[in-house]
């Protein structure tokens, strides 16, 4: 090898291995002050891959299991209004036994008539007040929906012009009336419960394909209007006031199904369906005027032994239902404790599975640093050398 000074190859070389050694001991110390073997997709891109798809199973399972807890302390909340309203029944039951004796006198019987109605009128209350975050619990109306003439109503101007009306009452209270009336193109609904109304002008339809959305915020109503068939133009008053099945002649309920859905995983699949049943005195009792509303309206309830009888059958029939619904709720919240249970293991072996892939091993890591210190160290020493080599040149020129 011929001795040159313009190009110090062995210098270059060295440099070149240094660099390479100082990129290494970068990434060996990347790791260890995160904690990670995969901190870039440039590490492992097909361990990044797999382990951020573990990543997003493991926190969707955190939040099923989550939700799985609220769903629990739902069932609890209506379980234990439930044992009250039992209780409730099993003291009514104890007076109509009694009312079933010729021993007691027409004063006697509406005493306990009295004591009757306001043990009816509070299962009513508890009904209605056993609430989990704003949600009915007991009013069997956990999903509200719009019902009547009002939800897929087609109001005809006259004139062979059509709109189609539906409703989206998701925001309204399931428990509250609500009328509807109109004045020129005015809209009004009543919350005939609250007495709160709100006022809506409709406005006029010109062209084909048009709609208005009438949002009544203040009642969690949402009226959409949409032009079905078009004539000659639609006016928001012969909509509201005049015309054909105009909007204030239509009826408006809200009912629901009852059902809560509780997603307790990690897809769109997992979920556990619970059905929480009316359990009001309208729906309690032998079914349809003997139920306990119709059968307890006033302290007459239980004014003759006959009256007393058909209540007595009532209130068991009331109590097998209650307890029917007991049993349900109990089974579900066995199943969501269950299912607590095996998305805990579950959210533990994958994220052990997403850690192999993605955690740093810090003894390994540890051990591969003191190699890149010891390897950069003897890099420098060799490129000193090598930069000192043409020196020798000079002996050459001497």
């Amino acid at each position: 090898m011929g001795m040159i000074i313009n190009t110090n190859v062995m210098a270059i070389n060295a440099q070149r291995n240094l660099n390479v050694t100082g990129a290494k001991m970068g990434k060996a110390l990347e790791r260890l002050s995160s904690g990670l073997r995969i901190n870039r997709t440039a590490d492992d891109a097909a361990g990044l891959a797999i382990s951020e798809k573990m990543r997003a199973q493991v926190r969707g399972m955190q939040q099923g299991l989550r939700n799985a807890q609220d769903g629990v302390s739902m069932i609890q909340t209506a379980e234990g209004a439930l044992s009250e309203t039992h209780a409730i029944l099993q003291r009514m039951r104890e007076l109509t036994v009694q009312a079933g004796s010729s021993t007691l006198s027409s004063s006697d019987r509406e005493a306990i008539g009295e004591e009757l109605l306001t043990l009816r009128n509070e299962v009513d209350n508890i009904a209605s007040r056993t609430r989990f975050n704003g949600l009915n619990l007991l009013t069997g109306s956990l999903s509200v929906t719009a019902a009547g003439t009002m939800t897929t109503a087609t109001v005809d101007d006259g004139g062979g012009d059509e709109v189609t009306v539906t409703v989206d009452a998701s925001g309204a209270d399931p428990l509250h009336t609500f009328t509807v009336s109109g004045t020129g193109a005015d809209l009004t609904i009543t919350n005939s419960t609250t007495n709160v109304a709100q006022t809506i002008t409709v406005e006029d339809f010109t062209a084909d394909g048009e709609s208005q959305v009438l949002n009544f915020d203040a009642l969690g109503i949402k009226v959409n209007l949409e032009v079905s068939a078009f004539n000659d133009g639609i006016t928001g008053a012969k909509l509201v006031d005049t015309g054909t099945n105009p909007l204030k002649s239509s009826a408006l309920t809200l009912t629901g199904d009852g059902s809560a859905s509780f997603r307790v995983g990690s897809e769109a699949t997992d979920n556990v369906t619970v059905a929480f049943s009316d359990l009001r005195s309208s729906a309690l009792g032998s079914g349809g005027v003997e139920n306990l509303d119709d059968l307890v309206t006033d302290n007459q309830a239980v004014s003759t032994i006959t009256k007393a009888d058909d209540l007595l059958a009532a209130i068991d029939s009331a109590v097998d239902q209650v307890s029917t619904q007991r049993a349900k709720l109990g089974a579900a919240q066995n199943q969501m404790e269950s299912a607590i249970n095996s998305l805990g293991v579950a959210v533990e072996n994958l994220s052990a599975s997403e850690s192999r892939v993605r955690d740093a091993d810090i003894a390994a890591v540890s051990s591969e640093l003191v190699t890149r210190q010891i390897m950069q160290q003897a890099g420098i020493a060799v490129l000193s050398q090598a930069n000192t080599a043409p020196q020798s040149v000079l002996q050459l020129l001497g």
